[in-house]
């Protein structure tokens, strides 16, 4: 078998904490494209217009193996092509990211609610990685799984690229013990703890997952910590990973968490209410690392803010 090929070292540095958006130039067989500005013309002008392409071109932004590309660079199929995109303006999470350790190899950020993890669709700079890439300095730090952004708690950041495929394997291969925290509704017909196991898809553009016929593809276990008034403390432990997975659980049971947008009702886009986060904490992530074979285990500094005052309705 042969020896896999490095990727090519991006000629631009980062910005904000975001790499450089990297093109592969297709094959052209037609000749559709006798320059760089051509083939960028028919790819991007349907979004930002072609005058905005040329005036990238003009500014020295659209950048190859050899330096910026000029308006009449040849075509040619398999060149590389780096660039920055034009972030939007993003309102600042109000929150820090705490950090629990950081080694050679980890971070282990506490991340905040309302903070997505990665960079992806409206938030990008506003994101755990790209605050933590430009805070500590670390310009690979990549996640080795996802949080979602409603979610505060716990995120395991790789810092070398080389060590991430150890650390997501053991997301993969379920060999992570994860603990979540919620505070939702008290309902004394609903006998816990339950294991709760379903199939549920999410599809792309949709903002809520769904519970759907066939073979199970989740589990979690629902646990009651405690009780005040109409409300519960719980303890939630998902042996998979599905997007959204305890919020829909939680729901199916009758035990919808508190000040979730999602479920059971899908709330009208609006701006954040940071005053109502997601009552949803990663609390604990506990493993053996690949690496030492050490025991793992860490615990979120955080606590759900609406459970230690009184949430008496």
């Amino acid at each position: 078998m042969g020896r896999r090929r490095a990727a090519a070292v991006a000629p631009l540095p980062q910005r904000d904490g975001i790499d450089p958006v990297r093109l592969r130039l297709p094959a052209d067989p037609d000749g559709a494209w006798p320059t760089v500005r051509d083939h960028l013309v028919h790819r991007f002008a349907g979004r930002v217009g072609a005058e905005r392409v040329d005036a990238m071109l003009r500014d020295g932004r659209f950048v190859g193996t050899d330096g910026p590309l000029a308006a009449d660079e040849p075509y040619t199929a398999g060149g590389r092509v780096w660039f920055h995109r034009d972030f939007a303006p993003e309102v600042p999470v109000p929150f820090e990211v705490g950090i629990l350790h950081r080694d050679e190899r980890l971070v282990i950020a506490d991340k905040p609610h309302f903070l997505a993890t990665t960079p992806r669709g409206s938030h990008i700079t506003e994101t755990a990685q790209a605050r933590l890439r430009r805070e500590l300095g670390l310009p690979a730090l990549q996640p080795a799984h996802r949080l979602d952004r409603l979610t505060a708690g716990l995120v395991l950041f790789v810092v070398r690229p080389q060590d991430r495929g150890a650390y997501q394997a053991l997301f993969r291969d379920r060999r992570v013990r994860k603990e979540y925290e919620a505070v939702a509704p008290y309902d004394p017909g609903v006998a816990l703890p339950v294991t709760v196991r379903s199939r549920i898809e999410k599809e792309r553009g949709v903002p809520a997952a769904r519970v759907v016929p066939g073979e199970p593809n989740s589990e979690s276990r629902i646990e009651l910590l405690e009780r005040r008034g109409g409300y519960g403390r719980y303890r939630l432990l998902p042996a998979t990973g599905r997007t959204h997975q305890l919020r829909v659980h939680m729901n199916g049971a009758g035990l919808p968490i508190l000040n979730d947008p999602l479920y059971p009702a899908v709330l009208p886009e609006g701006p954040e209410d940071f005053s109502r986060p997601l009552q949803l904490l990663a609390r604990t992530l506990e493993f053996t690392d690949p690496f030492t074979g050490e025991r793992r285990l860490f615990t979120s500094r955080r606590r759900l803010a609406q459970w230690p005052r009184s949430i008496h309705s």
